[in-house]
């Protein structure tokens, strides 16, 4: 009987994702040094919390957003940036629905990313989430593994990057057993940098994994978990000889050791049962 094995894309078995709060100016140093070695990484943004064009500038104005973000994924923090598990309920829904409205005005796609702002939430808030349009939401704290995530509501991620960012980094990359699926997850908030004066570490890191993209899928946040909820719709006949494709994007799987691409569709596979 032949195996079957879902793949990152182009067979990949590794996948590095990034999220960062706040939208403030570091972003621009943080966004370059992800561009510069072929990264990717999800913005989180409080959609009124923009500064005037000639106020203060801690934070990214909306003029730059667009530009700046490009290639990456620009996602919710709410709208003001309240402690939401203090809120009433349906204060918190306005605060996600007009943070969704003020930042899709900006990047022109849906925003369906989250991240709890001071890492405040509940049941009912990750209840509320999926009702408005969020597809995930990332919480405090660090896992200390490369483990995919069981709820999308509540995920964590591997670490903080002032909490052992080069030793997990080299432990990920020198994975080996592509029978399993593994995710990196790095979170911060882009001043830290300045404030702890260690803008070389995420420069190391960035540098390490760059050497090592040929079997490390470099991700956003939805990107991943689209892709995930995805590869669970394909649909294979009984005799492994076809499989169904539902969705927009290829996704990729290995029989035995053959990789092959599920282009969107039916997609016939002779030879395999």
């Amino acid at each position: 009987m032949n195996q079957y094995y879902i793949c990152y894309p182009n067979g990949k078995f590794k996948a590095l994702t990034f999220s960062y709060d706040d939208g403030k100016k570091a972003d621009r140093r943080l966004i370059s040094i992800f561009n510069k070695y072929g990264l990717k990484g999800t913005f989180h943004l409080n959609g009124g919390l923009f500064p005037e064009e000639s106020g203060d500038q801690e934070r990214i104005p909306k003029s730059e957003v667009k530009e700046l973000y490009a290639g990456h994924e620009v996602a919710g923090h709410t709208y003001t940036h309240p402690t939401i598990a203090r809120c009433p309920i349906e204060k918190v829904a306005d605060e996600i629905i007009l943070d969704r409205r003020a930042l899709e005005e900006l990047v022109y796609y849906p925003v369906q990313g989250f991240s709890y702002p001071n890492g405040s939430y509940n049941e009912n808030i990750k209840s509320l989430l999926p009702l408005l349009g969020i597809e995930y939401a990332r919480v405090v704290g660090n896992s200390n593994n490369f483990e995919l995530p069981m709820d999308w509501f509540e995920w964590k991620a591997s670490c903080h990057h002032n909490a052992k960012l080069m030793e997990l980094g080299r432990q990920f990359v020198e994975l080996h057993k592509s029978q399993y699926l593994y995710l990196m997850y790095v979170w911060g908030h882009s001043y830290e940098f300045d404030g702890d004066n260690n803008w070389d570490l995420i420069e190391e890191f960035a540098e390490l994994v760059s050497k090592h993209e040929k079997d490390i899928w470099f991700v956003t946040n939805i990107e991943f978990k689209r892709y995930m909820e995805d590869a669970k719709r394909i649909v294979f006949s009984s005799n492994g000889k076809q499989v169904f494709n539902p969705n927009y994007q290829s996704i990729w799987i290995r029989i035995n050791q053959k990789l092959i691409e599920l282009t969107p569709g039916m997609n016939q596979l002779e030879g395999n049962s």
